[in-house]
Protein backbone atom coordinates (compact mmCIF):
# COMPACT_ATOMS: atom_id res chain seq x y z
CA UNK A 1 0.00 0.00 0.00
CA UNK A 2 1.34 3.28 -0.96
CA UNK A 3 2.38 5.66 1.84
CA UNK A 4 -0.40 8.16 0.94
CA UNK A 5 -2.99 5.74 0.95
CA UNK A 6 -1.75 4.55 4.53
CA UNK A 7 -2.38 8.37 5.72
CA UNK A 8 -5.57 8.82 3.94
CA UNK A 9 -6.72 5.44 5.69
CA UNK A 10 -5.83 6.76 9.00
CA UNK A 11 -7.00 9.69 8.83
CA UNK A 12 -10.18 8.93 7.61
CA UNK A 13 -10.85 6.34 10.78
CA UNK A 14 -11.23 9.24 12.84
CA UNK A 15 -13.70 11.11 9.94
CA UNK A 16 -16.56 8.80 9.93
CA UNK A 17 -19.81 10.77 11.36
CA UNK A 18 -21.56 12.66 8.64
CA UNK A 19 -21.43 15.88 10.54
CA UNK A 20 -17.66 15.84 11.11
CA UNK A 21 -16.93 15.06 7.68
CA UNK A 22 -18.96 17.79 6.42
CA UNK A 23 -17.36 20.34 9.35
CA UNK A 24 -14.09 19.10 7.88
CA UNK A 25 -14.91 19.81 4.45
CA UNK A 26 -16.03 23.51 5.54
CA UNK A 27 -13.07 24.32 8.13
CA UNK A 28 -10.20 22.39 6.67
CA UNK A 29 -9.59 24.36 3.99
CA UNK A 30 -10.27 27.70 6.11
CA UNK A 31 -7.68 26.80 8.16
CA UNK A 32 -5.32 26.00 5.33
CA UNK A 33 -6.09 29.54 3.64
CA UNK A 34 -6.00 31.02 7.49
CA UNK A 35 -2.44 29.65 8.09
CA UNK A 36 -1.27 30.60 4.73
CA UNK A 37 -2.84 34.32 5.43
CA UNK A 38 -1.16 34.29 8.52
CA UNK A 39 2.42 33.31 7.14
CA UNK A 40 1.67 35.76 4.26
CA UNK A 41 2.00 38.71 6.46
CA UNK A 42 4.68 38.00 7.53
CA UNK A 43 7.02 40.20 4.87
CA UNK A 44 10.95 38.84 4.12
CA UNK A 45 13.25 41.56 2.68
CA UNK A 46 13.48 40.42 -0.57
CA UNK A 47 11.60 41.65 -3.87
CA UNK A 48 11.68 39.18 -6.64
CA UNK A 49 10.56 40.46 -10.02
CA UNK A 50 8.79 43.36 -8.14
CA UNK A 51 6.77 40.91 -5.71
CA UNK A 52 8.14 40.88 -1.76
CA UNK A 53 8.64 37.51 -0.75
CA UNK A 54 6.94 36.87 2.20
CA UNK A 55 6.75 33.41 4.60
CA UNK A 56 3.63 31.52 3.25
CA UNK A 57 5.95 31.80 -0.12
CA UNK A 58 8.33 29.53 1.02
CA UNK A 59 6.29 26.89 3.86
CA UNK A 60 4.47 26.77 0.14
CA UNK A 61 7.14 25.37 -1.56
CA UNK A 62 7.98 23.19 1.23
CA UNK A 63 4.74 21.82 1.39
CA UNK A 64 4.27 20.71 -2.33
CA UNK A 65 7.81 19.15 -1.84
CA UNK A 66 6.10 17.20 1.04
CA UNK A 67 2.91 16.29 -0.88
CA UNK A 68 5.10 15.61 -4.17
CA UNK A 69 6.55 12.78 -2.15
CA UNK A 70 3.52 11.51 -1.18
CA UNK A 71 2.05 11.25 -4.60
CA UNK A 72 2.70 13.56 -7.69
CA UNK A 73 -0.63 13.44 -8.60
CA UNK A 74 -2.49 14.67 -5.23
CA UNK A 75 0.65 17.79 -4.84
CA UNK A 76 -0.88 18.61 -8.17
CA UNK A 77 -4.30 19.58 -6.91
CA UNK A 78 -2.95 20.89 -3.29
CA UNK A 79 -0.92 23.16 -5.78
CA UNK A 80 -3.78 24.62 -7.45
CA UNK A 81 -5.44 24.78 -3.97
CA UNK A 82 -2.36 26.34 -2.36
CA UNK A 83 -2.15 28.87 -5.28
CA UNK A 84 -5.56 30.04 -4.92
CA UNK A 85 -4.83 30.46 -1.14
CA UNK A 86 -1.99 32.78 -2.12
CA UNK A 87 -3.94 34.94 -4.80
CA UNK A 88 -6.43 35.23 -2.05
CA UNK A 89 -4.27 36.64 0.49
CA UNK A 90 -2.71 39.34 -2.16
CA UNK A 91 -6.09 40.06 -3.28
CA UNK A 92 -7.15 40.54 0.56
CA UNK A 93 -4.16 43.06 1.52
CA UNK A 94 -4.39 44.66 -1.98
CA UNK A 95 -8.63 45.19 -1.28
CA UNK A 96 -9.75 44.78 2.00
CA UNK A 97 -10.73 47.13 4.66
CA UNK A 98 -9.29 44.46 7.32
CA UNK A 99 -5.38 43.76 7.76
CA UNK A 100 -4.57 40.06 6.05
CA UNK A 101 -3.63 38.77 9.52
CA UNK A 102 -6.58 40.17 11.26
CA UNK A 103 -8.79 38.04 8.16
CA UNK A 104 -6.64 35.14 8.60
CA UNK A 105 -6.82 35.19 12.53
CA UNK A 106 -10.93 35.60 12.41
CA UNK A 107 -10.88 32.60 10.47
CA UNK A 108 -8.39 30.26 11.68
CA UNK A 109 -10.18 30.36 15.23
CA UNK A 110 -13.96 30.09 14.21
CA UNK A 111 -12.75 27.27 12.19
CA UNK A 112 -10.78 25.24 14.64
CA UNK A 113 -13.81 25.61 16.96
CA UNK A 114 -16.02 24.29 14.51
CA UNK A 115 -13.17 21.36 14.02
CA UNK A 116 -13.23 20.37 17.54
CA UNK A 117 -17.34 20.92 17.86
CA UNK A 118 -16.63 18.09 14.92
CA UNK A 119 -14.52 16.19 16.80
CA UNK A 120 -16.85 16.08 19.53
CA UNK A 121 -19.96 15.11 17.68
CA UNK A 122 -17.43 12.18 16.11
CA UNK A 123 -16.60 11.19 19.33
CA UNK A 124 -13.03 11.14 18.39
CA UNK A 125 -9.82 12.89 18.99
CA UNK A 126 -8.66 14.66 15.88
CA UNK A 127 -5.83 13.08 14.03
CA UNK A 128 -3.41 15.65 14.68
CA UNK A 129 -3.07 14.62 18.51
CA UNK A 130 -1.39 11.33 17.37
CA UNK A 131 0.97 12.84 14.05
CA UNK A 132 1.39 16.73 13.73
CA UNK A 133 1.61 15.57 9.81
CA UNK A 134 -2.16 14.85 9.80
CA UNK A 135 -2.32 18.83 9.76
CA UNK A 136 -1.30 18.13 6.35
CA UNK A 137 -2.93 14.80 5.80
CA UNK A 138 -6.20 16.40 6.14
CA UNK A 139 -6.29 19.00 3.08
CA UNK A 140 -5.52 16.16 0.83
CA UNK A 141 -7.98 13.59 2.51
CA UNK A 142 -10.18 16.03 0.50
CA UNK A 143 -8.61 15.99 -2.31
CA UNK A 144 -8.85 12.73 -2.25
CA UNK A 145 -12.72 12.89 -2.63
CA UNK A 146 -12.20 14.89 -5.38
CA UNK A 147 -10.13 13.48 -7.36
CA UNK A 148 -12.25 10.56 -6.78
CA UNK A 149 -15.33 12.22 -7.97
CA UNK A 150 -13.17 13.03 -11.06
CA UNK A 151 -12.41 9.71 -11.67
CA UNK A 152 -8.48 10.75 -11.12
CA UNK A 153 -6.22 8.09 -9.38
CA UNK A 154 -3.80 8.76 -6.91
Amino acid sequence: MPAIQQWLKEYGESHQNTTNKTIHWICVPAIFFAIVGLLYSIKLPFVITGHRINVAMIAFALIIIYYFLLSKTLSVGMFLFGSICLLLCHLIELKFFMPLWSVALIIFVAAWIGQFYGHKVEGKKPSFLKDLQFLLIGPAWLMSFIYQRLGIKL
